[in-house]
């Protein structure tokens, strides 16, 4: 049912695109015919690749399909927004022109009659916009993350975690597009910045462990002094998570399923936390999340930090106390216009927030997932500097 309403979608959106060409710019039937072969082949690449992995067939050439079909994918899904916007407007105009005097309405329609060199030129360039457009999106997507730097106040803070840093690294998405190039240069990241302690927000990978185990290697030679931590995302699920924690464990993280740890410096501690994602007893029941039961057995540390992939727990994480929650999911929206309805469906969209007292941080996304486009929403490693909040 999801690959026939996904391919339905698809089909719709591509075949608006087409048609809206072949009217405005006038193809001839030579070129036309290829123009609807090349149409069908975008439509069907981004669904191809999910189809075969679903069957568990996994290989280079799905990867570069994938790369292919989504990147086209993010192409006729602008072309497809500006289109029916345009088409849109001038139905506006149509209909108000229908509500106008004789003499207005007799005006407005010679008007329209020149619609057809105006349809022709906009369609002309909305092809030219998107196509940098797209290119755009494409290098900053791909380029790797930047360096995002945030000062969390605390106000009771134990003096011996004044600056400490926590590097976060969330919705990386190890898959069919990014692969161990890209994860290298995250690795470099993190080695540049040499944070105390490193928190994995969910959403690591896309596949099975044994096709994306050498892709995601990089990461097991990342090092900081008090530890990588490892939260699962719904997209863990998607692929096996408890495989996928027993690889995370294999890497040296230390995986945090609805429990804590406590980080010490010279005899004061800090609850770092972490629970599984907020959907996750939809696939796997034992791991429903719950993240006033991963701080049990702590009850004097002042200081309560809590790794949650979707931003949807800080209601629980405020109601079990906790100080500071770090999430990603949302990737910021990643590109316009899917930040309005993520912000929609989340309750915090991105950047830093006060929750009731409880303050989170949503992370924009050290990948991407889809198409390889991030557009005014660029990827980020996190870097968290701890201070105590002054009275």
């Amino acid at each position: 049912m999801f690959f026939i309403i996904f391919l339905t979608v698809l089909g719709f959106m591509h075949g608006y695109v087409g048609w809206r060409i072949f009217t405005d710019l006038n193809i001839n039937s030579r070129y036309k015919i290829l123009t609807i072969v090349l149409i069908a082949i975008f439509t069907l690449l981004p669904v191809l690749p999910i189809a075969f992995r679903y069957i568990g067939y996994e290989s280079s050439l799905l990867d570069i399909l994938s790369l292919i079909g989504y990147t086209g994918l993010g192409f006729f899904f602008l072309s497809f927004l500006l289109f029916i916007s345009r088409d849109l407007v001038f139905k506006v105009l149509s209909l108000i022109s229908s509500f106008l005097p004789p003499n207005t309405k007799k005006q407005v329609t010679i008007d329209l009659e020149k619609r057809q060199f105006l349809q022709k030129s906009l369609s002309i360039g909305i092809l030219t916009l998107v196509g940098p457009t797209t290119s755009y999106g494409f290098y900053s997507a791909r380029k790797g993350p930047s360096i995002i730097n945030q000062t969390i106040y605390l106000n009771d803070l134990p003096d011996s975690f004044e600056n400490f840093t926590i590097a976060q690294i969330s919705d990386l998405h190890v898959g069919p597009t990014i692969k161990k190039p890209y994860v290298e240069k995250v690795l470099n990241q993190i080695s540049i910045i040499n944070p105390d302690l490193i928190a994995i927000t969910g959403d690591l990978v896309d596949g099975s462990i044994d096709y994306l185990k050498k892709d995601l290697e990089p990461l097991s030679e990342m090092i900081a002094k008090y530890g990588t931590y490892f939260v699962t995302g719904n997209h863990e699920y998607y692929s096996g998570a408890e495989k996928w924690l027993e690889e995370t464990d294999r890497m040296g993280f230390t995986n945090l399923v609805n429990e804590h740890n406590l980080i010490s410096i010279n005899n004061e501690t800090i609850a770092l936390a972490g629970v599984t994602d907020f959907r996750a007893h939809q696939i796997i029941p034992s791991h429903k999340t719950n993240p006033k039961n991963a701080l049990r057995g702590s009850v004097d540390e002042k200081v309560k930090i809590l790794l949650a992939h979707q931003p949807s727990s800080i209601f629980k994480a405020n109601e079990a106390g906790y100080d500071f929650q770090i999430s990603g999911h949302t990737h910021g929206g990643q590109f316009w216009p899917f930040t309005y309805p993520t912000k929609k469906a989340n309750p915090y969209l991105s950047g830093l927030h006060d929750h009731n007292g409880t303050q989170i941080y949503v992370n924009s996304g050290t990948g991407y997932w889809g198409p390889p486009l991030r557009i005014g929403v660029p990827s980020e490693i996190t870097l968290f500097k701890l201070k105590k909040k002054a009275s």
